[in-house]
């Protein structure tokens, strides 16, 4: 049985990996930071990324066969604030991590985004040149850097991705939902532009990659973009609820705190190629989003907060 370490396993990426693993036949291991989740089907253990000097001891405690290091300051205005901090986890532990798993020969998976590039043109390629427009990019792309020169055998997946997670608040589709299913009004940006995969079609996608044995940079996006505006509308009319309390508006006046790339559709075709199938479509992605509604995922979710 293939013993895998999942980092930020309290992320909305990360439990919903860890759980696909799980049902897979995975052994798993989460790390978090100071989050401990109960009753959990996976073993778990308190990891800060930021003590660079403990991570390959831990990794040690670990004793993984593979690594997928989802971990990170995500939230764009609380990098945005800590700089520094920002800069440990993001940047320099995925290398420090990389390294580790290089000497002890483990396939490393580090977890991207397409916040790297500038989104003045979209429709972005693995080889497009990266332009971050924030911090938490910035330090994004250093941690693609750092893990390139840490072990040239890894496999670098840029994401985008909405879902269920542990508080219900993480993921734009909850975003949707928590306002729409109270009867609220909320925005929707017209001109944000982005290609997102549900979240458990992109733990199915990451672990098919590990089987395979993928390595080197690849997108892991929708066959399809749309605006973030339209992501909302398509979410209520799946859900039956009133796409009416969506109004739409342009980025620029949605007193945001921090600034955002606009167009940052991308092209996930390298990976269609090395795996051989299409990537879902958005409808798709919706449907199983709805379906595992249905199915209680959500509750599931946060009863492992409770």
């Amino acid at each position: 049985m293939t013993r895998l370490l999942v980092t930020g396993v309290s992320g909305l990426l990360g439990v919903n990996l860890a759980l696909k693993a799980i049902e897979k036949g995975f052994d798993v291991v989460g790390w978090s930071n100071t989050r401990r989740l109960k009753n959990t089907p996976f073993e778990q253990a308190t990891v800060s990324l930021e003590r660079l000097e403990s991570l390959a001891t831990a990794l040690d405690d670990a004793q993984p066969d593979a690594i997928v290091h989802c971990a990170a300051i995500a939230n764009l205005d609380a990098a945005e604030k800590n700089p520094r901090l920002t800069n440990l986890v993001n940047a320099q532990a995925p290398g420090v991590l990389a390294e580790a798993a290089a000497k002890r020969g483990v396939p490393f998976v580090q977890i991207s985004t397409e916040a790297i590039f500038d989104g003045k043109k979209g429709n972005y390629v693995e080889d497009d040149t990266p332009n971050p427009q924030n911090t938490y990019a910035q330090a994004k792309l250093a941690g693609e850097i750092a893990v390139r020169q840490a072990y040239s055998k890894s496999l670098i997946a840029r994401v985008v991705f909405h879902g269920w997670s542990l508080s219900g608040t993480r993921s734009l589709a909850e975003f949707f939902y928590n306002n729409l299913s109270q009867g609220k009004r909320c925005n929707g940006f017209t001109d944000s532009i982005f290609s997102p995969l549900y979240v458990g079609d992109l733990a199915n996608l990451l672990l098919e990659a590990l089987s395979v044995q993928l390595t080197g940079t690849y997108h892991f996006f929708s066959s399809e973009s749309l605006s973030k505006y339209d992501f909302g509308v398509a979410l209520a009319r799946r859900f039956g609820m009133d796409e009416d309390l969506i109004s739409p508006v342009i980025t620029a006046n949605g007193d945001l705190q921090t600034q955002r790339s606009l167009n940052l559709s991308s092209n996930p075709a390298r990976l269609e190629a090395a795996l051989g199938r299409q990537m879902p479509g958005i409808d798709e992605g919706i449907q199983r989003l709805y379906e595992d509604f249905q199915k209680g995922h959500r509750k599931r979710l946060m009863d492992y907060l409770a």
